[in-house]
């Protein structure tokens, strides 16, 4: 419990630590929020790392540093692009492995849902999907597991990774430090992941009432 506790913390206050860090390791924290956001978009088993509000927060606190919000940016860009297609090759190597017709979970059936899905709407769930925690993990997982057309899946990837991370992080860079938002930067931080939540709450909302129809 303490742990948790002590997680949600760190989010809540990302710009008090980001500036620690800043101070302390100056361009090495560079590679620090690669690893993150790297491992946020590129392992299934790390889908609770911060993401848009990290993004945010960067931006905020590098106005106050001596580094380069628009290396800061590239470098953030291709660890959400490199993390993508680490999770598309992962999910492309299982994928023939584990829909078996032994298997009880992972049916043949399933699998030609999840490839007829992405053949479709493949794109546009990469690009919505960067925008959407939890999504954002998975997603490429399941299209590396349908085996959508990679350079397809490659044009949406990079597109949607250059989109989110330059909102996100020059937002925090240009609002962040609006005496209202940096007085109240928790509250920020949480109203970025309650919007991010939206669209997937919505999306559930909408099939939960036309199912009650």
């Amino acid at each position: 419990m303490d742990t948790i506790l002590q997680f949600v913390h760190i989010i809540l206050h990302l710009n008090l630590y980001l500036g620690g860090l800043i101070n302390e390791y100056g361009v090495w924290t560079f590679a620090f929020l690669f690893l993150i956001i790297f491992c946020e978009t590129g392992l299934v088993v790390t889908p609770f790392l911060p993401g848009d509000s990290l993004l945010f927060a960067c931006g905020a606190i590098i106005t106050s540093s001596q580094l380069n919000i628009h290396c800061l940016v590239l470098t953030l860009i291709v660890a959400a692009f490199m993390g993508d297609n680490c999770n598309y090759w992962i999910g492309r190597f299982l994928g023939p492995k584990v829909f078996t017709e032994h298997s009880r979970l992972f049916k043949p059936k399933y699998w030609n849902m999840t490839k007829a899905f992405y053949a479709q709407y493949g794109g546009k769930a990469v690009v919505i999907a960067r925008f959407l925690p939890l999504f954002r993990t998975f997603v490429p997982f399941f299209a590396g597991i349908s085996q959508m057309n990679y350079p397809r899946y490659l044009a949406f990837s990079i597109s949607s990774a250059i989109l989110w991370v330059a909102v996100l992080t020059y937002a925090g860079y240009w609002f962040g430090n609006i005496p209202f938002i940096k007085n109240n930067f928790s509250i920020a931080v949480m109203a970025i992941i309650v919007i991010s939540l939206l669209p997937a709450a919505y999306g559930l909302l909408r099939k939960y009432l036309f199912s009650k129809k």
